[in-house]
């Protein structure tokens, strides 16, 4: 798979060094790896965490504390307030297509899946990386119980 070998030392240790079994959810596994504290702690906030370990199947772009890190300051802090939990789920369920998409199943293709939250994400496996709209899947294939986890290096927000 091509866009593997743009695939940043940094992402893939965030799987290597967890012993992820297909036996664990989506949430369970992001709670094991290293690099998403932040992704786990917005889920947690806004009380997503009984859906994302749900039966499924969902297919997560998830990105890294790096990636949230990266965006204005303040913003990340900002959504994980209560008052702003409909932003806050707005933008997590952005990240989330139903069923369970594997990298396979779209190479070499432009496709436009519906996300949870409403919208559309222009995904383009063509070139050398896969992008989700502006960021850059680092890791693809990550399975779970219930789905499957790309980890991206930036945030998605919907329109």
């Amino acid at each position: 798979m091509r866009f593997l070998k743009a695939m940043t030392a940094a992402a893939a240790a965030l799987f290597m060094t967890v012993s992820v079994s297909k036996a664990q959810d989506i949430v369970d596994t992001a709670v094991a790896a290293d690099g998403f504290e932040t992704l786990v702690a917005a889920v947690q906030a806004a009380e997503l965490v009984e859906t994302l370990k749900g039966e499924g199947p969902f297919t997560v772009f998830a990105p890294t504390d790096e990636a949230f890190a990266a965006l204005p300051e303040g913003t990340v802090e900002n959504l994980l307030l209560p008052e702003n939990r409909d932003q806050l789920v707005a933008v997590l369920t952005y990240h989330v297509v139903p069923g369970r998409v594997m990298s396979s199943d779209i190479a070499g293709q432009e496709v436009s899946p519906e996300t949870v939250q409403g919208g559309t994400l222009m995904v383009d496996a063509t070139g050398d990386a896969v992008m989700v709209d502006d960021a850059t899947v680092v890791q693809a294939d990550i399975e779970a119980s219930n789905g499957v986890i790309h980890v991206i290096d930036t945030v998605l927000i919907p329109e």
